[in-house]
């Protein structure tokens, strides 16, 4: 069967889809997306992978892909994330049985993004990202497809979608913020920037930014024309958003947690779904909110889902006539809904004199810790202190290391060219040496692969052997010789 492309694609195998649950990382697994698929998504990314360690580790493909196969979790799009033509479909060719499409991260606007070269922060590369669709569209069976975010210029960002839609992409989702918005300083997204991308390509588009509630998503498609949307916040705080609905939070962490009975995964990941889920419940239960982040096992997550579906069944038959959600809120802390990001300003003022005067800690820079006040540490550090007192977290009182001649990180203290490991590491190779300080015996290994080696030559030729002894004796007297002349 031929490969599908473009409005294709999306019609058959994608089903036409419109409700779309975003590629998340730690968040978007088999768990999450059957019970986002119970609840009106009709197509959904698995977590980022990363190409390279997708490609070298059984484990790895085995717990992200292999081990998850469920017939309920199609269409299903797996997003890889990669900087290497070779790398990427390689890695692709090993998961196209496994799914309807193969999808490129080019939004990954984080720090992890920026030191692995990977993400947003291969915007800029067009070439590299040609010869990537180029050769992913040419060796796969099944369509490849883009996630970006957009540059300042809408000029410039439409043109980088013609770019992608040129080598090969049958799909763009456009995050309409650039790579600089992110957390705090995240912002709105640009449906303008998303309209204008729509109407320059011909392949299908899907709208990511904005959205946290059916509403928006509707609003999203009339302004911007785009095939689909999708949503990664809004979906984690109300997994029924694409239902319309605002259900109360214990029946969707109690469907979750029944889920991952039948499909489990880390326990890291279900804890981080009960933090999003029942978060406005959790800054009025804050005994609660350190049980759950302390517990270790499912059986304790699922004791604590049912305390906090106690309290708030208490709050609800208590509760007056006509009395209104606190803090702001559509609706009481108990029922599904968004979670608005504070602004850098709204965040300062959250966790300046008037968060410390009602005891609530906020985020601090760090040299308010530099004392080692116990009172000014977080809570992580607070922990560390519980279990070693004389712990002190003073930066003025760490131990200064000599930095490596070549790159500046802590030197070995043994090393015999003054260099970290990894530096140490190549000199000795290209300089074929040894640093027993690092544990690095090239040259020794060297030397006796050469001897080796000689002996294996004398073995098959006992006529070498005999003229091997003559030249060891004439190499020992000059030596000698040399020795002398010392």
């Amino acid at each position: 069967m031929p490969k599908l492309r473009g409005e294709a694609f999306w019609r058959e195998t994608l089903q036409s889809a419109h409700y779309v649950v975003a590629p998340m990382v730690d968040q978007s697994e088999l768990a999450w997306r059957l019970l986002s698929r119970r609840h009106g998504a009709q197509l959904c990314y698995t977590p980022m992978l990363h190409a390279q360690v997708f490609l070298r580790d059984a484990n790895y493909r085995r717990e992200n892909l292999y081990g998850e196969a469920c017939p309920e979790d199609r269409p299903l799009i797996v997003q890889f994330c990669a900087n290497d033509p070779e790398v990427f479909v390689q890695a692709a060719l090993l998961a196209q049985d496994y799914c309807d499409a193969i999808d490129l991260n080019l939004g990954c606007p984080q720090m992890i993004a920026k030191r692995g070269h990977y993400g947003a922060f291969l915007q800029e590369e067009w070439d590299l990202l040609q010869r990537m669709i180029l050769l992913a569209n040419e060796k796969l069976s099944v369509p490849i497809t883009c996630k970006i975010r957009v540059f300042p210029e809408i000029d410039k960002t439409v043109k980088y979608a013609q770019m992608l839609e040129k080598a090969g992409c049958q799909l763009l989702t456009v995050h309409g913020r650039t790579k600089e918005q992110k957390g705090p300083l995240a912002g709105v997204a640009s449906w303008e920037h998303i309209q204008a991308v729509r109407k320059a390509v011909s392949i299908p588009v899907f709208a990511n930014g904005n959205i946290q509630c059916l509403s928006d998503v509707e609003e999203c498609i009339r302004k911007t024309g785009v095939h689909g949307v999708m949503s990664a916040e809004g979906n984690l705080h109300n997994p029924a958003l694409f239902e319309g609905r605002n259900p109360l939070v214990w029946e969707m962490a109690e469907e979750y947690l029944e889920i991952v009975q039948k499909y489990p995964c880390p326990l890291s990941y279900v804890r981080a779904h009960l933090f999003k889920l029942w978060h406005h419940t959790l800054q009025v239960y804050q005994q609660l909110r350190e049980e759950l982040a302390k517990v270790k096992t499912l059986e304790g997550i699922v004791d604590v889902n049912r305390e906090l579906k106690l309290r708030c069944q208490e709050e609800i038959a208590n509760q007056k006539e006509g009395e209104k959600p606190k803090e702001g809120l559509p609706f009481f802390h108990w029922i599904c809904q968004p979670y608005i990001r504070p602004g850098p300003k709204e965040r300062c003022k959250e966790n300046g004199a008037s968060g410390t005067e009602k005891g609530v800690r906020g985020k601090r820079a760090l040299e308010e810790e530099e004392d080692g006040n116990s009172e000014l540490l977080s809570k992580n550090k607070q922990k560390k202190k519980l279990r070693n007192p004389n712990k002190s977290f003073d930066p003025s009182l760490k131990p200064k290391y000599a930095k490596c001649d070549q790159c500046g990180n802590p030197k070995g203290n043994k090393c015999v060219f003054n260099m970290c490991r990894g530096c140490c590491k190549k000199r000795a190779f290209k300089e074929t040496a040894d640093c027993p300080g690092h544990g690095l015996l090239f040259k020794t290994k060297y030397e006796k692969s050469l001897s080796w080696q000689s002996s294996q030559r004398v073995i098959q030729n006992p006529e070498i052997s005999r003229r091997g002894d003559v030249d060891v004796g004439e190499t020992a007297v000059l030596k000698e010789a040399g020795d002398s002349a010392v």
